[in-house]
Order: structure tokens, then sequence, then C-alpha cells
């Protein structure tokens, strides 16, 4: 029986699986990257799977999230199966770049009639609040190292500095050019052609037709009566329920069977805020990786002897330093073992993500990957005469002199602040020369590349901050090439991973106890305030949240 798959990528994609039960209700119908891309591998080698059809547009996908896709959409591609694209439009009163970017990696792109080819370029904003902190009453206190580490500027200025703009600059030249090579490779266009109808853009869906952009016009309907007549399917089915599926075959079964013991590749995965402590969730929002969680994942890892590579996927824009060192070392102490790590990184992994990958045997990323930011910041916000103005105050009794040193509540002293420059500058001394050891570059010549700025996953490779470019797949292969295995003969094991009866058994060790999800609290109102505002940081490596590509 002949399946067409399909992909719905309006909806989104997911990184990680929601760790709370309330996130994971609200995106049980999300599917993982993860999964889409080794659906489209599994359907590239399956008989059964006669083609696939992607409806593009709706949700925005980062650029790192798109590459992964069309990496996985060319592997499909060398099957000889169809392999096809469509959407209402291209953007909407809105750009249509990536999408468009995504969609030149199948075969035939349709576009409704009535829609647009919206690939108006690439935009880098960043979102300035001092203004607001201003009228609020909110007094910024933030240092940072150095000239590029952009987030404090969220909070300090109204408008970029200098470096702040220079490296967005950069940001949106290397995307815009990874996105006109790609587009002029697959629709056979001259790369200056393509800039000037970027230039021209948005163009309407016949203009796009006339341009070589897409290859045919036509509705919903017209692109499955189309593949319906080439194909003669008899079932249709969506790429993630493709892979969560059952065993179908003998040949299916003998690879879900517990003999022979296949060896393993273990997926340990940093994602969201880098903490101290256990992994936490928001129940409306994303997962945050804690150093004790991660840290009790690789041991384990380490202790077990069927594992004989591991691949680290970092998605994170750092955090902690402390938490982001305790990783890193759990790095090292893992590769002492002999076995291969190899750090994939996603669509950003920056400040602590780039602490934690950069000690892997090998540094993946795309090319579009953001990354780099070795830096630090810290500093508060003083929220006093804000909580004033509607009525809130706060009063302490302290002994010490720096007691309420980090109190919202009250300025830095010149001596406090002397002391926070001078923890500034051994942090970032300390992120310097380790990114320097562990990359194998000068320590001078890793200086000029750190200072707190962002890169693409394609500069980062060129200075040898990434070794090579990338997705997941890229990253599995390599990690069984240096453990001499065969990459179709090898069980995935994502760690941790616990079942809920695991996680209903008391804990019988503190690593059993890192294991398990701790809720994200906020202490109190003045905390939460502050986090309502945005100020606090999740830790002195945290990228600048505020960039956006569009």
């Amino acid at each position: 029986m002949a399946i067409l798959l399909e992909l719905d990528l309006t909806r989104g994609v997911l990184e990680t699986p929601p760790a709370s039960p309330v996130a994971a209700f609200r995106a049980r119908h999300l599917p993982t990257l993860r999964e889409l891309v080794a659906a489209l591998r599994k359907g590239a080698r399956d008989d059964a799977v006669a083609g696939v059809v992607a409806h593009l547009g709706g949700q925005r996908l980062s650029l790192a999230q798109v590459q992964d896709l069309r990496e996985a959409v060319a592997d499909f591609r060398t099957s000889g199966k169809p392999a096809v694209a469509w959407t209402e439009s291209f953007g909407e009163g809105g750009s249509g770049t990536v999408a468009y970017y995504l969609a030149t990696a199948f075969d035939e792109i349709w576009v409704q009639p009535s829609g647009d080819i919206g690939i108006t370029g690439v935009s880098v904003q960043a979102v300035f609040i001092r203004g607001a902190l201003d009228k609020a009453g909110v007094i910024p206190q933030l240092a940072k190292r150095r000239e590029y580490k952009t987030a404090a500027d969220t909070f300090t200025e109204k408008e970029m500095t200098a470096p702040a703009r220079e490296m967005a600059s950069r940001l949106a030249e290397s995307a815009y050019e990874q996105i006109v090579e790609g587009i002029a490779v697959r629709r056979r266009l001259d790369t200056a052609r393509v800039r000037e109808l970027v230039d021209s853009a948005p163009l309407h869906a016949q203009a796009g037709l006339d341009a070589g952009l897409v290859d045919s016009l036509g509705y919903r309907s017209n692109v499955y009566d189309e593949l319906q007549k080439q194909l003669g399917y008899d079932s249709r089915l969506l790429a993630e329920r493709y892979i969560r599926r059952g065993p179908r075959t003998l040949q299916d079964v003998r690879k879900t069977l517990p003999w022979p013991q296949k060896p393993l590749v273990a997926v340990v995965r940093v994602s969201g805020g880098i903490t101290v402590g256990r992994n936490s969730s928001s129940p409306f929002g994303g997962p945050g990786s804690g150093s004790d969680t991660v840290g009790a994942a690789l041991r384990a890892v380490g202790e077990n002897d069927k594992v004989k590579a591991v691949v680290l996927r970092v998605d994170s824009p750092g955090g902690s330093y402390v938490a982001s060192d305790a990783i890193r070392n759990e790095v090292l102490r893992l590769r002492s073992t002999g076995r291969p790590v190899i750090a994939s990184m996603g669509s950003v992994a920056a400040s602590g993500g780039y602490f934690v990958a950069m000690p892997a045997d090998v540094i993946v990323a795309q090319p579009g990957t953001i990354t780099g930011s070795i830096g630090v910041l810290t500093g508060k916000g003083v929220v006093r005469d804000a909580l004033a103005r509607i009525g809130i105050s706060q009063e302490a009794v302290s002994e010490g002199t720096n007691a309420r040193m980090y109190s919202a509540q009250e300025e830095f002293t010149d001596d406090q602040w002397a002391r926070l420059e001078e923890t500034l500058d051994r942090i970032y001394k300390d992120f310097v020369a380790k990114a320097a050891q562990d990359r194998g570059l000068p320590e001078e010549q890793l200086e000029a590349l750190a200072r707190g700025r962002v890169w693409t996953g394609a500069d980062a490779h060129a200075r040898k901050l990434v070794d090579e470019l990338g997705g997941f797949q890229h990253a599995l292969t390599l990690a069984c090439n240096r453990a001499g295995l065969d990459r179709d003969e090898i069980g995935l094991a994502s760690v941790p991973h616990r079942n809920l009866l695991d996680q209903l058994r008391a804990p019988r060790t503190t690593d059993d106890l890192a294991v398990t999800t701790q809720p994200l609290t906020l202490d109190g109102v003045t905390s939460s305030i502050y986090a309502a505002l945005g100020l606090p940081p999740t830790g002195l490596l945290t990228m600048p949240l505020s960039w956006q590509l569009s």
C-alpha cells in the first residue's frame, strides 16, 4: 500500500518535547524537529512511501531548523521519490524569505494563484526598553564584558551602539548570503538575479512563476490531485505519526528486538536557560537545563558500557556561569573515558550554550545557527521607585556591609560596583582561557573572536569556533564513525529519560534526584515584578535574547 508522507510545517516545530504536563498538552500536536528529520530519512528507504508533500507558511522556523529540514529533504530526494512543497502564500503582509528558502529544497513548489512570493530579505532587530524603564522608575545597573555583549544594551540603551550595529549587520549579511546561495543553486539562477528578485519582492504568484521561483500555481486540491495521478497513493500520513507507529514488516520487527544487543549512541540535551540544580520548566513555557540533571546524565552515560558515543545536543542561549562550567567539566570527564563526544548545535548555542559545547571532540552547527557570544554580563535593575509608585515598599534589617548588594531595592555602592567589575574580569578571563584551551587556539586569537560577539554558524566555522557545518544527523554520523559503528546498526538513547513510574519512585541517590524536573518558581512579589520587567538575567553567561532574525 503506497503512502504519501505529509509535513505540516505551518504549526511550527519543537526542538525538545515539553517537560511539563501543561506545556505538553498545549503542544500535543506539534512534531519535534528530530521526528521530522528521522521520518524523511526512514521514508526514503521505505518502499511503502511513495513521496512527500509539505505545507509551508504560518509559524516561523529558525534558519538553523530550516537548514536541518533542507538536508533531510535532500536526503529523501536521493531515493528518486518526489518531494513537493505548497503554500497559500510565502508571506501575506509579512516576510516569507525563510519559508521560501525551505521550499527550494523540494522538487516542486506550488503557490496558490492569489498568493505572493514575499522573499523580501533578512532583517535583524533589537528591542530596547530603557525609555520604558525610565518612565517606570527602574534604574538599570548592568555591566558587561565586552562591547558586543548586547544583552545589557536592551536595558541600558535606547538604540544600537556602534559595536551592536556592526554585529547585527554581519549577522544579517551572513544569513542573507546563505539564503541567496541556497535559492540560486536549487532554482538554477545566478545569485545576482536572486538578489534582484529579492529587491523587487514581494512578487505576485504569476510573477514568481514567470521568474522561475515557483513551478506551478494551484490550490491545495490541485496539488493533491496531481500527486494522486503521479503516484497513485492509497493513503496519507503525517510524518510524525509515520515515525511513531510500531513495526509493520519483519525487518521492522527485527530492528526492535532486544537481541542481538546493539551498541548505543546516547543523546544528551542542553535546552533552554542553563541553571544550577535540576532541570526546570514553566507550566506554559519551554524547558530549562540544570547542571545537576545534565551532569547526572553525562555521568550515567560514562558508566554505561553499552554506550559507545555521545551526541550533546545544545539549543540554549546560556545562563549561569557556574552551572555551565559544571557541565563542561562533566563533558571533559566523559571524553576521558575514550568515548567520542560530538556537540550538535540547534538554533542557538551561545554564551553558556557555547561554554558547554566547546570541550566536545567535534562541534557541528548549521550555517544559520546563532553561536559564540563569549562574554559575560551581570547587574540588577533597581525597582524601588517603580514599586513605590504603585504603593509597594520593602524594609530590611541586615548584618554585613554587602548583605543587600544584590537587592533590587537599592543601588550598588562604589565599592560594590568595583567588586562587580572584578567578578566580570575574572569570569571573562576564565571563559576565554577555557575556550582557547578547548578549541586549540592561542588565547589572544580567541579573545579577538570573543568580546561577547554573536556569530552565525557559517562565520563561527570560518573562525574555528565550530568544526563542521551540518545538523543532528551529520553529528550522529560523525559520532558513529569515530566510534567505529555502523550508522544503521545502532540504538539511539535519549538521556536522561524517565517514564512516569520512574518519576514516582523515591530517589535513592543524588543522581536519581537530579534527573527529576522541578517547576520554575519565583520568590516574592518583588521578584515577580522584577521578572516581568525582564531584568533578572538567568545567569552571567547569557546571550542577547532580544535579537530577532526575520
